[in-house]
C-alpha cells in the first residue's frame, strides 16, 4: 500500500485523528510524571490511552474502509475492549490503594 491508495478525503481526517491521538497519549503520559499524588496520577494515563487510542482506531477504521472500498469495522472490537478494560483496570488500582492504606 502506497500513500497514493488512500484518497484525500480519507487521508486527512485520518492525519488529523491520529495526530489528536497521540498528542492525547502524550498529555496522559505527561500527567502520569507531573502529578503527586497515586490517585491523581492514575486518571491521566488511563483517559489518555482511551481517547488516544479511540482516535487512533478510528483513523485506522477510516483509512480501511476507504481501501477496501466497504466499511471495515473490526476495530470496533479493539475500540470497545480499550474501553471497557481501562477503567475497570483503574477502579482496581484504586481499590487495591484504598485495602492496602488501611494497614
Amino acid at each position: 500500500m502506497s500513500p497514493a491508495d488512500v484518497p484525500l478525503w480519507a487521508a486527512l481526517p485520518a492525519a488529523l485523528l491520529l495526530v489528536c491521538g497521540g498528542l492525547l497519549t502524550v498529555v496522559g503520559s505527561l500527567g502520569l510524571l507531573r502529578l503527586d499524588a497515586f490517585y491523581a496520577r492514575i486518571h491521566a494515563p488511563t483517559m489518555g490511552s482511551t481517547l488516544g487510542a479511540g482516535c487512533i482506531l478510528l483513523a485506522s477504521m477510516l483509512t480501511s474502509s476507504a481501501i477496501a472500498g466497504r466499511p471495515v469495522i473490526h476495530e470496533l472490537l479493539i475500540t470497545v475492549f480499550i474501553l471497557i478494560t481501562s477503567p475497570v483496570t483503574a477502579m482496581l488500582l484504586m481499590r487495591a490503594a484504598i485495602f492496602r492504606s488501611k494497614d
